[in-house]
């Protein structure tokens, strides 16, 4: 996992004109960084949290997928194709909730604009948008370990290979929310707007 720095994190948000988030303690910026693989069913992305404590930056990086799995790639739950999340920033696009009912993650409560890949290849397609409320939540895979293959965890949420560190980054978001309140924008840029 190519290490990132808080310098190119924030001068590729600045570039995009993304917000940031620069005031208080644990005033999160949540990042996704879509990496030039593409290779399906694989965990070769980036979840980012980006925030300050005691004035300073901290910087937490986690292996993630911010891509469908080849499942749900090849078997589209929505009639228009699988979902696949186009990069931009979302103001507000998640809340602390239950994923499937089943245990805490970040469920989406805004639009969210995805590509629509519906030709069945295993290949992802970016083009076909759409925006509207789909079901993109932030969540793990396994609870206990780390996953190596996307399979049904993605059905174009955003997903964290390792259970540990969706642990860490979850106690964050809730700390998060009891200073600034239950409401998390979520930015995808692409590896490329990094100088990567």
């Amino acid at each position: 996992m190519k290490k990132l720095t808080v310098k190119n994190v924030l001068a590729a948000m600045k570039k995009l004109g993304h917000a940031v988030f620069e005031t208080g303690d644990f005033n999160l910026n949540l990042i996704g960084i879509r990496t030039k693989d593409t290779t399906t069913n694989t965990f070769n992305d980036y979840l980012l949290c980006l925030f300050k404590q005691k004035g300073e930056w901290v910087l937490l990086q986690f292996a993630a997928t911010t891509d469908p799995g080849l499942y749900y790639l090849e078997n589209p739950l929505n009639v228009s194709g699988c979902a696949i999340v186009k990069p931009g920033q979302y103001s507000g696009l998640w809340q602390l909730g239950l994923h499937r009912n089943a245990y805490k993650a970040l469920v989406q409560k805004k639009p969210v604009t995805v590509y629509r890949d519906n030709n069945g290849d295993g290949v992802l397609d970016f083009k076909n948008e759409q925006t509207g409320h789909f079901g993109i939540n932030c969540h793990r895979a396994q609870k206990a370990a780390e996953s190596n293959l996307v399979h049904r965890w993605s059905a174009g949420c955003q997903v964290f290979a390792d259970g540990f560190d969706f642990e860490i980054f979850m106690a964050v978001c809730e700390k998060s929310a009891k200073a600034y309140g239950n409401s998390f924008t979520y930015t995808l840029i692409k590896d490329t707007d990094l100088g990567a």
